[in-house]
């Protein structure tokens, strides 16, 4: 299960697959996020984001948690809040 490797200016790879799995479980482990299931997929440290949320605050949530994560050079929101 090879995932695509991403150089950072600071010298360090990441793969794009631990930074999915670290996405996610933080997703998972918010407190307002867990109940929403939010699809996380990574590409030369481009995260995307999709599924349906409740509100604009879920939305910005996931993007602003998903910035944290190291590895991650930009985020695709695909996310939908559902009316």
């Amino acid at each position: 299960m090879g995932g695509c490797k991403t150089f950072s200016g600071t010298g360090e790879y990441f793969d794009d697959s631990v930074i999915t799995t670290k996405v996610k479980s933080l997703l998972a482990g918010d407190d307002f996020l867990k109940s929403f299931e939010i699809s996380v997929e990574t590409y030369k440290g481009i995260v995307q984001l999709s599924g349906f949320v409740d509100s604009q605050k879920a939305v910005d949530k996931a993007v602003e948690i998903t910035k944290t994560v190291k590895g991650v050079t930009s985020v695709k929101n695909n996310l939908n809040v559902k009316k």
